[in-house]
């Protein structure tokens, strides 16, 4: 029974609704006001040891203190966002609020994380709905936030031991003319996403969890995809099983997954999955777990249906590979983020100018101004930071950004590709509707980057191979 058709009882008898405007509701009888708060065994509740991520979570929270003394900054967790009717979306909070809490996907809507200004820095106290005992209305009469409905909620020194942090009653907290608002103050919002940029060691091993698991919904699909092929939407199939290792393994997909087979792996994001699954095409899969802790991967990989690679489809996806490692191999400490992008797209002018696609040389089309005849065919960047969202970072400054420093602690995709629409007259047939993307996750050390996808197949000898002993 799903929570939008259980909530046909709800009313809170206090503030009866008015029928007109609530027809699925229907008042609770007497008998039942007068014993539902009743005949409940105790909860004796335990206090925890502060998880793994506080200690990291509080030099955060320190590093944002330092940058604005003197000023009272609120963060807050964002609250439920509609779906459809009295249905919401599953609850995710802000990226900055988790990053600075440590509360991960069992957060708590309309929390509030405020820096109350002391003469030292500030005091740090975490504010959010106290959950209600069993003899007020809330317990049994709002569906939304009830526990009769939701199961248990955590209560204010829970939390406080499990984060390290001082809590509040969300009730206590005031407002202040002079607050400065995440999403609201934009230097605040700044700060605290280039807060991210580099990532500590706890990131890192999130990172590296996520990237697993992923890895191993990529090893599901592969079982599945004769499923897949005989379902007229087998690209909803593709979608289905990556959701499953990502549900069970995880806490869900760190974005929609793309299932694209055949001409819709042109569309960058295909995130339809309607597509049949046919032998002889390609499936380009983008698909990343975000795990518990909210972390995500982000890997893109390209596979033969049939297991084996045309040979114009090897060739488009060796070129692509070509472009990948010319990437890696230019990602060092100490070099501008764009320098990435750069050497992929150097080797993609230089192999559509050879193949005749372009117009103009290879060298011409790489001219910052004038050039860009190649775009054509690979609109997109080869990077992004990666992270608690999977276009990390996202209101850093472009000098911190694009135009930054790769320094050790980064984590950012490579993901070239090639793309030629089904449509295109700019190109042969016979690579029409053929669509290729290879994306890693990068880790940036002192002594270089690190792929941290590595373990997932990426040539073809060995996507093939890959295939062949999954399917067994």
């Amino acid at each position: 029974m799903s929570s939008a058709d259980n909530d046909t009882a709800v009313e809170i008898p206090s503030e009866p609704a008015p029928a007109e405007k609530n027809p699925r509701r229907q008042p609770f009888p007497q008998g039942f006001l007068d014993t539902i708060s009743t005949g409940w065994a105790d909860r004796p509740e335990s206090m925890p040891q502060a998880r793994a991520q506080a200690e990291y979570a509080a030099a955060r929270r320190a590093k944002v203190s330092a940058a604005f003394p003197g000023k009272r900054l609120v963060v807050p967790a964002g609250a439920f966002k509609q779906r459809s009717n009295d249905t919401d979306y599953p609850f995710r909070a802000h990226s900055a609020f988790l990053h600075l809490t440590g509360w991960e996907n069992d957060a708590e809507p309309d929390s509030l994380l405020v820096f109350e200004p002391t003469g030292a820095g500030h005091d740090v106290t975490l504010y959010f709905r106290e959950r209600a005992d069993r003899t007020t209305s809330e317990f049994y009469a709002d569906a939304t936030i009830g526990e009769f409905w939701i199961g248990p909620r955590p209560s204010l020194a829970g939390v406080s031991a499990d984060l390290a942090v001082a809590t509040a009653h969300l009730d206590s907290f005031a407002a202040g003319d002079d607050d400065l608002v995440v999403d609201d103050d934009e230097a605040l919002t700044r700060f605290v996403s280039e807060l991210r940029l580099v990532k500590d060691e706890f990131e890192v091993a999130e990172m590296r969890r996520a990237v697993a698991v992923t890895a191993a919904g990529f090893d599901d699909i592969i079982r599945e995809v004769d499923r897949a092929v005989a379902h007229p939407r087998g690209e909803r199939i593709v979608e289905g099983v990556f959701h499953q290792r990502a549900r069970s393994d995880g806490n869900w997909e760190g974005y929609d997954t793309i299932a694209a087979s055949g001409p819709h792996a042109c569309y960058l994001h295909w995130t339809r999955n309607d597509g049949a699954v046919v032998p002889g095409d390609l499936i380009l899969i983008d698909a990343g777990v975000e795990v518990d802790s909210q972390y995500t991967a982000d890997i893109t990989r390209t596979l033969p249906v049939n297991g084996t690679f045309s040979d114009v489809q090897r060739r488009v996806y060796e070129a692509v590979l070509e472009a990948a490692d010319a990437a890696f191999a230019a990602a060092r400490p100490g070099v501008r983020f764009r320098t990435v992008h750069e050497a992929a797209m150097k080797v993609i002018a230089e192999r559509t100018a050879k193949w005749g696609l372009l117009p103009v040389t290879a060298q011409e089309a790489l001219d910052a101004d004038r050039g860009g005849q190649h775009r054509r065919y690979m609109v997109h960047g080869t990077s992004h930071h990666l992270g608690i969202d999977v276009h990390d970072c996202a209101q850093a400054r472009r000098e911190m950004y694009y135009d930054g420093i790769l320094e050790a602690g980064m984590v950012f995709t490579i993901e070239p590709g090639l793309y030629f629409q089904i449509d295109d007259l700019t190109v042969p047939e016979e690579l029409r509707g053929i669509g290729v993307r290879i994306e890693d996750d990068i880790l940036m050390t002192e002594d270089g980057p690190v792929n941290l996808s590595a373990d997932i197949p990426r040539t073809v000898e060995d996507v093939e191979a890959w295939i062949a002993r999954v399917k067994g």
